[in-house]
């Protein structure tokens, strides 16, 4: 058996393009342990309607994938596109299934103690999947074993644990210092 996943990658672009990088080159590049995949700035043409964005990351983008990791820094609940993803990660359909679905905290997301986070400071969608035993967070490691563990965890939950996708889809980005 393979411990070889495809994965689609959600973060926050202008500031986060940077561990999305390093996380692809420790564990695509020089360990190979997964197959990465993301939407990147200009990928998606802006002036697309919102329907069709969310069908381009679902179709095009999360199709093939089996996990999805969120890289959590500290803006990364604000964004539109994020829920986007982890909403269409969430949805089995008939020609894309589910993936399953981890978060990582990066370096730069702000708290005092690193054992713990507000979760009101993470994509609310992938709280929410927390709760229900879906989804789990990590803290960053560039531990090739730790972080292969994650993922396939996460690939064999995907199958047997109901996901909550129940909220209103986020229509713009949100601001503040964290979701209610």
């Amino acid at each position: 058996m393979t411990r070889r996943h495809n994965v689609f990658i959600s973060y926050h672009h202008k500031n986060d393009e940077g561990y999305k990088n390093e996380f692809e080159r420790l564990f695509h590049n020089a360990y190979d342990i997964i197959e990465t995949k993301a939407v990147s700035d200009g990928d998606i043409n802006p002036n697309y309607s919102t329907d069709y964005t969310r069908q381009l990351i679902r179709d095009n983008y999360i199709k093939d994938a089996t996990v999805t990791v969120v890289l959590i820094g500290s803006e990364t609940w604000q964004r539109k596109h994020v829920d986007w993803e982890i909403s269409s990660s969430l949805r089995d359909t008939q020609r894309n299934s589910r993936t399953g679905l981890i978060g990582i905290i990066l370096p730069t997301y702000p708290r005092i103690d690193q054992t713990k986070y507000n979760g009101h400071t993470i994509p609310p969608r992938l709280f929410d999947n927390t709760q229900r035993g879906f989804a789990t967070i990590h803290n960053w490691s560039s531990d090739p074993a730790v972080v292969q563990s994650w993922i396939h965890q996460a690939f064999l939950r995907r199958k047997t644990i109901a996901t909550n996708n129940g909220r209103d889809m986020f229509v713009n980005n949100r601001s503040g210092a964290q979701w209610q």
